[in-house]
């Protein structure tokens, strides 16, 4: 898989995403006293932690209904943003997404508990150590950075779990990554195949998974904008967080980025910021798609909004769930 080399090692992606956060950029705008969430449910995927401990504390504080979708913190990173938000409004469910049976049963327990929902966050994601197989038989980076999330919301909207029509319409909320501009072109020969990697190039291949994952938002965009009713799909790149998506960096590194990362990288409250006004300002309302990239909007790579590559994505991702006995029609 070739790139762009901006992202393909982690020094580079380090010096990148920090050079990056130095540059001059135009603000798309801020969120005002009456941009509130009083009465919505939103829910969000890898909320335990990070950036979406964060956004899930500032959700519950606008008055929201939240509704954490982890795979571990529960009972205790719920207490914790209840105590932070003011809110009682907070709920823990549990998701394993590198689990298609676990994914299926979140969308069940929110059909049975909760109902439709007005704005659901993707925010999960994994960067690992080295390839490793799922359940399925597919690489957990592809499944929990990609897979999971066409699953997931394909899963949603079949089960009508997300409004349409007018203002009530819900939200999706995707977070990406400017590292989805490096790859140069699509694998569609081994689309899902397994194949073992070695730390040395799990960042290159986050980043090819997050072209995957913005290429699928556009084209989901398309697929549900088509009938004159609006159906929001917002996504975005927070830029470095200092979170510990870095867990599983060789040990002998780990102090020095620490060190790095809490110098130069965004605290996940800072870093929240283009997630929650993306999910609550009214100055997006009407849109059908946006991309934001820290909090400046800009265009995807010409890959991702390029529609027959949309389309093909689509199809294939679509038959491999099929292959795996996955339905979601």
């Amino acid at each position: 898989m070739e790139s762009n080399n901006k992202y393909n090692s982690p020094t580079k992606a380090t010096i990148t995403g920090i050079a990056n956060l130095f540059k001059k950029r135009q603000r798309v705008g801020t969120l005002s006293a009456d941009d509130r969430l009083d009465g919505k449910k939103v829910l969000i995927t890898g909320s335990s932690s990070g950036l979406g401990l964060a956004t899930a504390k500032q959700i519950a504080a606008l008055g929201a209904e939240v509704i954490m979708a982890v795979r571990s913190g529960i009972p205790v990173k719920g207490e914790e943003v209840r105590k932070e938000s003011g809110s009682e409004k907070v709920h823990m469910l549990h998701v394993d997404l590198s689990d298609f049976d676990s994914i299926a049963k979140l969308v069940e327990d929110v059909k049975t508990q909760f109902g439709p929902l007005d704005i659901v966050i993707c925010n999960a994601g994994v960067v690992a150590s080295k390839a490793r197989k799922t359940k399925a038989g597919l690489e957990e980076m592809f499944m929990v950075n990609y897979l999971s999330n066409y699953y997931l919301l394909r899963l949603l909207i079949n089960q009508k779990l997300l409004k349409r029509g007018g203002e009530e319409t819900s939200r999706i909320v995707i977070v990406d990554s400017e590292s989805h501009r490096d790859p140069k072109a699509f694998n569609w020969d081994d689309f899902g195949k397994f194949k073992a990697h070695s730390i040395g190039q799990t960042v290159a291949l986050y980043g090819y998974y997050k072209l995957l994952l913005v290429t699928f938002a556009r084209e989901l965009s398309r697929r549900i904008n088509k009938d004159g009713l609006v159906h929001p799909v917002y996504v975005l790149c927070p830029g470095p967080v200092n979170s510990n998506i870095a867990r599983e960096a060789p040990v002998l590194f780990q102090p020095l980025l620490k060190i790095v990362f809490g110098i130069f990288f965004r605290s996940p409250k800072k870093a929240a910021e283009p997630l929650v006004y993306l999910s609550a300002s009214k100055d997006v309302t009407g849109k059908p798609f946006d991309y934001l990239f820290l909090m400046e909007r800009k265009a995807i790579d010409e890959k991702a909004s390029n529609p027959e590559n949309g389309k093909k994505l689509w199809e294939k991702s679509e038959s491999l769930l099929l292959k795996l006995n996955l339905e979601f029609e």
